[in-house]
């Protein structure tokens, strides 16, 4: 889309920029001209979080021409479009290392090298909390839970007026529709308040823009509605978390390359199985990104349907990566169908590097040929530590911590999304933690103070 073919109804533009933890940044100018598209918009690097330091704070964003859109709704009566930014160097005009957006860029390049393509499709999970309800500083609960309308657990496909979250979910529809999402499928999820929204597959870069375009979307709709909605994974302890399943596949010439009609388990392919080997070998460093935060691992526990244990299978949700079956065996659009499913990421993850490091780790898979092991088709939760010994079946971190430390000796996944990205990744994250542990909670209290 070119600024010409939309500035004389815009009345203003926001450059949108992303930061190193996935967290976007906006400043907004009055004219979009060309000029800026080869030459950039100056901002301050050294006030965005991990891009520069104050002696190095000049900055140049240029914005990407195929993510410009309108916003679906008027701001005080006026139309606004929004448009991606790269973030460059100043001066020098280098690529940021810090930009996540370089990342997906380099891996599509990647894909294309060795002739190839990516298809990616995430499932968006989310809680919706009434305004002035939020989860602190004591635990709140959300919409439909907190006049006890749905129990823990319960949700999945209710129908109104049990589900008071439809006319959101119509009114987010509209609005993704509007923005050329291609919003597929949504639905009451299993918690109370919680809603899960399928986009439209792409590469992995617009994938991960179309991810940032939709938690934006998602809570400015909210709010017109008196509700917020929370990306956050585990928001109460006894319902389940929200994740945001990866769904990839990969293409040559047209043609799905995971897909092998000869194959009697999943109609899936030996490049399918290396690609999941690749995962699975790397799982632990990789849980580190697309499970960025300490409350990501308060979702990754068992009897919650999330991910806990290290292996694969088809149908099976209790598996890190699960081959999805919901057609039969021989239709003949199961070419086109035939992907896998990563389950362990949550919403919280910065996409562009997720999803770059799930693929990079997949290639890794398929360039070694390792070999992932037998499918597991059991309810992993219920297996006794015995049996997952003898079936080699590892588990994923308990913490943030724990996982940093795997991604800390993890050279490849290093070098394949930047040394000083991933360090400078880690030692943010290390932070993190320890402002966690130094955190009191009412928990404690209630458990400790009268020992």
């Amino acid at each position: 889309m070119c600024a010409k073919s939309v500035e004389k109804s815009i009345f203003q533009y926001d450059i949108w920029i992303i930061d190193l933890l996935g967290h976007l940044r906006i400043f907004t100018i009055k004219e979009l001209k060309e000029e800026h598209f080869s030459e950039g918009l100056g901002f301050d690097g050294s006030s965005v979080p991990l891009y520069g330091f104050v002696n190095e704070s000049d900055f140049i964003a240029k914005p990407d021409p195929k993510t410009l859109r309108t916003y679906p709704w008027t701001v005080n009566g006026k139309r606004v479009a929004f448009v991606i930014a790269n973030v460059y160097e100043g001066y020098t005009l280098k690529r940021s290392p810090m930009d996540p957006r370089y990342v997906a860029e380099r891996l599509n390049n990647e894909l294309s090298r060795r002739g190839i393509s990516a298809l990616v499709s995430p499932e968006m999970e989310f809680f919706l909390y009434r305004v002035g309800n939020f989860p602190f500083p004591r635990e709140k609960l959300p919409v439909e839970r907190d006049q006890e309308i749905i129990a823990p657990k319960d949700g999945y496909l209710r129908h109104p007026p049990v589900d008071q979250l439809y006319e959101y979910r119509t009114a987010l529809f509209e609005a993704l529709d509007k923005v050329g999402l291609g919003p597929r499928k949504n639905h009451h999820e299993v918690g109370a308040g919680q809603i899960e929204v399928n986009i439209r597959a792409d590469d992995p870069l617009r994938t991960s823009d179309n991810v940032q375009i939709f938690k934006y979307i998602a809570k400015v709709v909210a709010r017109k509605m008196d509700l917020y909605a929370t990306f956050m994974p585990k928001p109460m302890k006894d319902d389940n978390g929200s994740g945001m399943h990866i769904h990839i596949s990969l293409w040559r010439n047209g043609e799905n390359i995971f897909y092998d009609p000869n194959d009697d388990y999943a109609e899936l392919s030996q490049t399918a199985r290396y690609f999941i080997g690749g995962i699975l070998y790397h799982a632990e460093a990789l849980t580190a990104i697309v499970a960025p935060t300490v409350n990501s691992y308060k979702r990754l526990m068992p009897g919650f349907e999330a991910p806990i244990y290290i292996c694969w299978g088809r149908k099976n949700r209790s598996a890190l990566v699960r081959v999805p079956l919901y057609h039969r065996k021989g239709s003949k659009n199961n070419a086109k169908r035939r992907r896998l499913e990563i389950r362990s990421p949550d919403p919280l993850a910065n996409p562009y590097l997720a999803i770059a490091a799930i693929i990079f780790a997949g290639l890794d898979g398929i360039k070694r040929k390792i070999d992932p092991g037998d499918p597991i088709d059991l309810n992993i939760y219920q297996l006794r530590k015995e049996q997952m010994e003898e079936l080699g079946i590892r588990r994923l971190p308990h913490t943030l911590w724990h996982a940093l430390d795997y991604l800390e000796t993890d050279d490849y996944l290093k070098h394949a999304l930047g040394k000083e990205l991933i360090e400078t990744y880690i030692e943010i994250k290390r932070k993190e933690c320890l402002e966690y542990m130094q955190y009191i909670t009412e928990w404690e209290y209630r458990k400790y103070f009268y020992l």
